[in-house]
């Protein structure tokens, strides 16, 4: 398990992370950086100057440097986080606030899971019966379309004006039932618009040490 350094790096726009994720790979696996080209065809443009702007972009953020006037010499400066990013606290009991960045990084280099997975510690027992424990980490991925998701499944969704919780999915026209997997607890039953599902259940991981 990694843990964000102390300092506070400002945040990338989704062009410019897409760019830095581009660059860490290419390097991991060329070892050494590309050229301005090279960087136009995988971020299929056809303009080097989105480029140079995101590159500018990335360095004075931090995230990397070269030396001006010399071709290939990009660095990575933030160091590469292995493993699958623990968002924060998922509420598995009431609500709680919504999860923001990345407080942790769990290393599971063996663990097959779909792209951009992400994970959340379970706070509360809500979801017991489901074998979802106070503790445990919950391994979920994005949801692109909720609307064409089967009624049941477990998600984590944001409750407008409340927080984010995990529960049980269905869907019965414009209401949105979130329910439980533990009798001590109520259904949270509310309007659709109201509901922002940001993850269905993809695993379930436990720490037993």
């Amino acid at each position: 398990m990694y843990l964000l350094p102390h300092k506070i790096m400002e945040r990338l726009t989704e062009v410019q992370q897409e760019l830095y994720e581009w660059l860490i790979e290419y390097i991991r696996i060329n070892q050494h950086s590309p050229s301005i080209r090279q960087m136009m065809q995988g971020m299929n443009l056809k303009s080097p100057a989105p480029i140079q702007s995101r590159l500018e972009h990335l360095r004075n953020k931090g995230y990397i440097e070269w030396i001006e006037g010399k071709a290939r010499t990009i660095r990575i400066l933030r160091p590469t986080k292995q493993g699958v990013p623990i968002l924060g606290t998922i509420a598995a009991g009431g609500l709680i606030e919504p999860f923001t960045d990345a407080v942790e990084h769990l290393d599971l280099a063996n663990l097959s899971l779909p792209p951009q997975s992400y994970a959340l510690r379970v706070a509360g027992d809500s979801m017991i019966e489901d074998l979802i424990a106070d503790g445990d980490v919950v391994f979920l991925r994005p949801v692109a379309e909720p609307n064409h998701l089967k009624n049941g499944t477990i998600v984590a969704a944001r409750v407008e004006g409340h927080g984010t919780t995990l529960k049980r999915f269905y869907l019965q026209e414009d209401m949105v039932t979130l329910k439980p997997a533990n009798s001590k607890y109520q259904p949270i039953e509310v309007p659709a618009m109201q509901v922002q599902v940001q993850g269905s259940l993809v695993g379930v991981w436990r720490n037993y040490n």
